[in-house]
């Protein structure tokens, strides 16, 4: 229980990095968390997940999530093994990808410390994963859906309101309510030029205002996402080249697809074979036909990104598409090359100068994918070096984020708010997001330092 003595507001993750979103607000003698993620890229960010939670998970009465990518969503399962006992409140969309990411989570990281243990490359005698695929269903359990735009009800003076962000199916902005004092946090704010999303709703202002700064520092190139991406696909098709495409099972998975399928649709790429890699980006497809409402995709290009690649369910199938040649493009998660079945297939196709690496979204500092993208060529993979070789190209107009001309755009049409906090970016891009938000919207803004705590309460 809260023994505070006035509202505030606590940055628990997603300060000086894109990763472990997590924020408490606690008020009228209560604790509500705002999303709850994994920290992701840099090891000493990661171990972060292993440190006690900053407060006892038992304490929390609450958690309010955004939208279903790990970096949000990922640290529950271990939030409620260790004593969280309240409703995890979402989108109707948000639970149903959670119900596929988390155990999914779980069982790869159950998997990956068998693996570990059994090639001897773990600095421990007996690696333990951070939580297991019991540990994410005994998670979901605990999730409640709330529709876009109710009013929710949190107790005690407390409510919040679930706003469309675009970016990602059930993906919201949240604005929490605290005796009439009113928080809003960005969530990840999606494009109005998202191949599959429809565009997130401008911010309605409040008073304290959290905004995400992932491209804060940079602006989407205006060329063509799919000729870029045709381009490619010809020229390694032409030499009989492997394409790997690290994707995120939810969200960029299907954009690539529904590009791959619109291509091949007009003739624009030879008819070579698909392959999809990721038995959660097979379900995460499924859904998005359940959910036609929060993207603009016909339902004949959902069928046909739907029907595009052939399905690889299952280890066995994973190993022998190692052993092909190419021409050929394999889609895998993960989108940063932090684990998943795309690792195997590094160490297969990544050696061959024939093949190509297509990084499809955004690469956290830290991660394979970013050391790869600033033009490094070895990686370490299952304790031992791999060279490269595969030609390497980074995808610039595919991304489920705004911009930071698009973020300005998104904020700028409300008034001002007491205060704007810059999170979940790069120390650079929260830094020169805060820099134009201050010098071209003339609002009091600054980046929160990480485990700081606020008031929320109203100025004097």
């Amino acid at each position: 229980m809260n023994t505070a003595q006035e509202p505030s507001l606590s940055f628990l993750g997603a300060t000086g990095t894109v990763t472990g979103s997590r924020y408490l607000i606690e008020a009228n003698g209560r604790r509500i968390l705002v999303d709850c993620g994994l920290f992701q890229g840099y090891k000493q960010l990661r171990l972060r997940n292993w440190n006690p939670f900053p407060v006892p998970p038992k304490s929390i009465d609450s958690v309010l999530l955004t939208h279903a990518h790990l970096d949000h969503s990922g640290y529950l399962p271990a939030l409620v093994r260790n004593g969280f006992q309240g409703h995890i409140h979402c989108t109707p969309a948000t639970a149903e990808l959670c119900g596929l990411l988390l155990p999914d989570s779980g069982h790869l990281q159950e998997e990956e410390a068998r693996y570990a243990k059994r090639k001897g490359y773990s600095r421990h005698a007996n690696p333990k994963p951070l939580y297991t695929l019991e540990d994410a269903r005994a998670a979901l359990d605990h999730f409640r859906e709330t529709a876009f735009d109710r009013v929710l009800d949190l107790g005690d003076g407390i409510s919040a309101r679930f706003i469309p962000a675009g970016h990602l199916l059930g993906a919201a902005q949240i604005q929490v309510t605290v005796g009439g004092r009113t928080v809003h946090f960005s969530g990840d704010v999606g494009r109005e030029t998202d191949p599959l999303m429809h565009g997130p709703r401008p911010y309605p202002g409040a008073d304290i205002l959290v905004t995400e700064s992932t491209y804060g520092n940079r602006v989407h190139p205006q060329n063509d996402p799919e000729a870029e991406l045709a381009e490619v696909i010809n020229r390694v098709a032409r030499r009989g080249g492997a394409i790997v495409i690290p994707a995120f099972a939810v969200g960029r998975i299907q954009g690539v697809m529904l590009q791959i399928a619109r291509l091949r649709a007009r003739e624009a790429i030879p008819y070579i074979p698909v392959y999809l890699n990721s038995p959660m980006g097979v379900d995460a497809t499924a859904i998005y036909h359940n959910h036609h409402d929060e993207h603009h995709v016909s339902w004949e290009d959902c069928k046909a990104m739907f029907d595009l690649a052939e399905r690889v369910r299952t280890v066995e199938e994973s190993k022998e598409l190692n052993r092909r040649n190419g021409p050929m493009i394999i889609i895998s998660a993960s989108g940063m090359l932090a684990g998943g079945r795309v690792l195997h297939h590094l160490v297969s196709f990544g050696p061959d100068p024939k093949n190509a690496i297509v990084l499809s979204g955004f690469q956290a500092g830290g991660t394979r994918g970013a050391v790869l993208a600033r033009g490094e060529r070895h990686l370490r993979l299952f304790g031992r070096e791999i060279e490269i070789r595969a030609e390497v190209i980074q995808l610039e107009g595919i991304s489920g984020h705004a911009d930071a001309n698009e973020l300005l755009g998104w904020m700028g049409q409300a008034r001002s708010p007491e205060m704007t906090y810059v999170t979940h970016g790069e120390p650079d891009s929260a830094d020169a997001l805060r820099f134009r938000i201050d010098h071209e919207l003339g609002w009091n803004v600054r980046v929160p330092e990480h485990l700081e705590r606020v008031s929320i309460r109203k100025p004097r």
